[in-house]
């Protein structure tokens, strides 16, 4: 179960943290990548760290930009034919609350980790429509199904709440070309964006307190709902909003 042997995954974000990660596992499992983040070299280094076990298209890609991503898509069908599966990590976020964020702060973490997600999803399942199959996976947080009271960042939450809804609707939609659209909500994992946080004495303490279990989410981690959710064997499952976050939001 769970072979991709021939099937072609883009990942957005792809250049660090949970991007890398998932990459790694699906070039495991035998897919063909599509990696695209802004840093080029980092996404060249992912490129020949995976050359052993599969083929690597990197392309630059700027997940705010249309045109960027249009290119992307084009390339991407250029280079393999078709695409199977789409999923959007890339992210970003600035940290305020809502009575101290500014508009271009607003703006900023809407862009990056809800509106490219629209953008995404709109070019690479236009592809996938061609084949009459495809998944789209979405990277959303457990931030966007509760609030929090240690953090103050309201963009971060509007947006990945926007993703989860977003999720459910696009799934509704794309059904009928036997496009899948489901959602993972990653609690607490070391990338460049948290690890400075996560590794506060507060922040830890914390954690132990509010995690059922008791540590914070280890690299590969999220692979395991990644990989179902874009397998053959989850051809029934869609809308899904998946929380893989050591139990932080079943209580």
């Amino acid at each position: 179960m769970f072979d991709l042997s021939e099937r072609v995954v883009v990942i957005s974000g792809a250049s660090s943290g949970l991007g890398r990660q998932m990459a790694r596992g699906y070039a495991k499992q035998g897919a063909k990548l599509v990696i695209l983040a802004r840093r080029i070299e980092r996404l060249e280094e992912l490129k020949e760290e995976l050359s052993d076990l599969t083929e690597v298209l990197a392309i630059k890609c700027d997940v705010t930009s249309t045109e960027d991503i249009n290119n992307a898509a084009k390339l991407a069908k250029e280079h393999f034919g078709k695409v199977d599966i789409l999923v959007n990590c890339a992210g970003s976020s600035k940290d305020k609350g809502v009575l101290d964020m500014n508009d271009e702060e607003w703006d900023f973490t809407i862009d990056t980790d809800m509106t490219s997600v629209f953008k995404m999803t709109r070019a690479f399942a236009n592809i996938m429509k061609e084949n009459n199959y495809g998944r789209v996976i979405n990277i959303a947080s457990m931030y966007g199904m509760v609030g929090n009271d240690q953090i103050p960042t309201i963009a971060y939450h509007a947006s990945k709440g926007g993703v989860v809804n977003f999720t459910r609707a696009a799934a509704a939609e794309l059904a009928k070309y036997n496009i899948t659209v489901n959602a993972i909500c990653p609690g607490y994992f070391y990338t460049e964006l948290t690890t400075e946080v996560l590794d506060t004495e507060m922040f830890q303490e914390f954690a132990n307190t509010h995690v059922p279990m008791k540590r914070y989410g280890k690299e590969g981690e999220l692979n395991a709902a990644a990989i179902f959710l874009a397998s053959d064997e989850a051809s029934y499952v869609t809308g899904v909003i998946l929380p893989v976050d050591g139990g932080y939001t079943c209580v």
